[in-house]
């Protein structure tokens, strides 16, 4: 960028700034979402595997009990960052 387009486009940096973090916070959101390790995505799998037959309702049970802890544990997070 030259000195010249710099000093033009120069009014434009917050909203650059402002755009660059939302989508950073966007991007984040989406990787807790689709994570392998979210709470909500484990359960689902679990009841998957469940109603296949891949699982025994122990098995699934402890991943339940794991899996809601994790939600819990989670929203307590996201009730102290608020």
């Amino acid at each position: 960028m030259g000195l010249f387009t710099g000093l033009l486009t120069l009014p434009l940096a917050p909203i650059r700034g402002t755009v660059w973090i939302a989508e950073q916070l966007a991007a984040e959101a989406e990787r807790e979402l689709r994570g392998e390790q979210s709470g909500r995505r484990r359960l689902l799998v679990a009841e998957r595997q469940l109603e296949l037959g891949l699982l025994t309702q122990e098995e699934y049970e402890v991943i339940e009990e794991a899996a809601l802890d994790q939600l819990e544990a989670e929203q307590e997070e996201r009730e102290w960052l608020t």
